[in-house]
């Protein structure tokens, strides 16, 4: 096929757009049209790598096209076929100009979150649509490069050649469909489902806020660990979770589900005293918290030999030591030459002493914060920042030491706060680290309950 013919004594090819294993897409005119518009055809030909289950793949994406009529949905035009050496099939598309997502990802485009929110409702609004169709109607493989914003801005949703008619689903064989990344576990077993698009949707929406792919973001238990990537409203990342659960069962599974956990607000501010389950502080916990209407303060103390990982921080200080001390006694001159060693070695003793010997000072009042860390009475970080620019307190979970036998569980407290000075539009704060996961939960719902839920008379110790 080239630039100038003439197809089906219609469609005058102009522009290859896309082309890979048998397939064209081309942008062309419709000489037949009042005004010769342009129309998308996408182009099949049978035979070589295309096999009898491409074709009624492609077949399908005609059917279903036809019987669709949404605004954000392109138009089905027409469908032909070719015998000219090679059998060809055609399907015409009503021609949407603009760029996929894909392509603005490419270009280096930053979405921020309004606009990721803004997306995310157009998606939803096309997939309510589909998925409230008798019978319903499964796109299969929505990702950024199915996702074409037009030239007044709207999402478009674009290639059915992966739908599933739900009425003929049920006890036929199955065909793996999806792209990798984009697609949940129980598509690849042949049983997509509603719930599935909406996986689809969160790993595209999560590539759009991190700028990475979903198959290289880095996954804990199947689940895509986007959060170090991003800063954002922890609400709005939390639903996004939700969208990518692995396990059906917790995933949200209706558009409605979806829409309405997005659009309820945050959970610390739009929750009450009346009811709420108040976890109280563990019994071993040496941290000291008090509580006053004007001010929170707290105070981490240096951590005691507990777990695992503590007696293997304290192993490696005193082989570092000993081997410094056996340097030092029996040859000097050595210390010269391992210098270097010694130092790099250093940062990793410098790791172990923070963990065992930190002491972190956290006070809140209401109008600024500030988190002190000292080591011996040596402050060595100190951060501060506006009350009323906090957004959220959350769980982290963070990689741990290649020591820690457990890489999933919380590992800090993180503070999500607007941010004044910098580009980006929320900055974080870590504290906490080093403490038990009981701790952590217990500490993060007192802070949660003096900046969002604070009632005169709460006090503790």
């Amino acid at each position: 096929m080239e630039s100038g013919l003439v197809l089906h004594e219609r469609y005058q090819l102009v522009t290859q757009m896309g082309r890979n294993a048998g397939r064209q897409t081309w942008l062309a005119r419709d000489l037949n049209s009042p005004q010769q518009e342009s129309v998308t055809i996408k182009l099949l030909t049978f035979g070589g790598d295309v096999e009898w289950q491409d074709l009624k793949l492609f077949e399908r994406e005609a059917q279903t096209l036809k019987q669709l009529d949404h605004e954000f949905i392109p138009q089905y035009r027409d469908y032909f076929s070719i015998d000219d050496r090679h059998l060809w099939f055609g399907l015409v598309q009503e021609y949407i100009p603009g760029h996929s997502l894909k392509e603005l990802l490419e270009q280096g485009r930053k979405f921020t979150q309004s606009e990721i929110e803004a997306i995310a409702h157009q998606i939803l609004e096309i997939l309510h649509y589909l998925h409230h169709l008798k019978p319903q109607i499964l796109h299969r493989d929505i990702k950024p490069s199915n996702l074409i914003q037009g030239e007044d801005e709207h999402i478009y949703l674009v290639d059915f050649g992966a739908v599933q008619d739900k009425a003929v689903a049920e006890g036929s064989t199955f065909t793996v469909i999806g792209t990798y990344g984009y697609c949940p576990l129980e598509q690849f077993g042949g049983k997509a489902c509603a719930a599935s698009d909406l996986y689809a949707l969160g790993a595209t929406l999560i590539h759009l806020l991190t700028g990475v792919t979903p198959a290289d973001l880095p996954t804990a238990n199947l689940r895509l660990n986007f959060r170090p990537f991003v800063t954002g409203d922890a609400h709005f990342l939390n639903w996004l979770e939700k969208l990518v659960e692995p396990a059906l069962e917790n995933r949200l599974s209706s558009v409605d589900e979806a829409l309405n956990y997005l659009e309820q607000p945050p959970l610390p501010r739009r929750m009450t005293r009346q009811g709420k389950l108040r976890i109280h502080k563990p019994w071993q916990s040496p941290i000291v918290l008090k509580a006053f209407g004007d001010r929170l303060e707290i105070s981490i103390p240096r951590r005691r030999f507990r777990t695992f990982t503590d007696y293997l921080h304290g192993l490696h200080l005193a082989a570092y030591g000993t081997i410094l001390i056996f340097l030092l006694l029996v040859s000097p001159q050595t210390l010269w030459y391992g210098f270097i060693w010694l130092g790099l070695w250093g940062i990793l003793v410098w790791r172990s002493l923070t963990h065992l010997f930190r002491e972190t000072q956290i006070l809140f009042n209401r109008t600024t914060f500030s988190i002190t860390k000292n080591l011996w009475g040596f402050k060595y970080f100190s951060s501060k920042g506006i009350t009323g620019k906090i957004q959220d307190i959350s769980l982290a979970h963070q990689s741990s030491s290649a020591w820690s036998l457990d890489n999933y569980k919380p590992r800090t407290i993180l503070m999500t706060c607007e941010a004044l000075l910098s580009d980006k539009r929320y900055e974080r704060r870590l504290f906490g680290e080093g403490l038990d996961e009981d701790e952590l939960i217990w500490l993060a719902q007192e802070i949660r309950r003096w900046l969002f839920d604070y009632e005169p008379g709460d006090r503790q110790n």
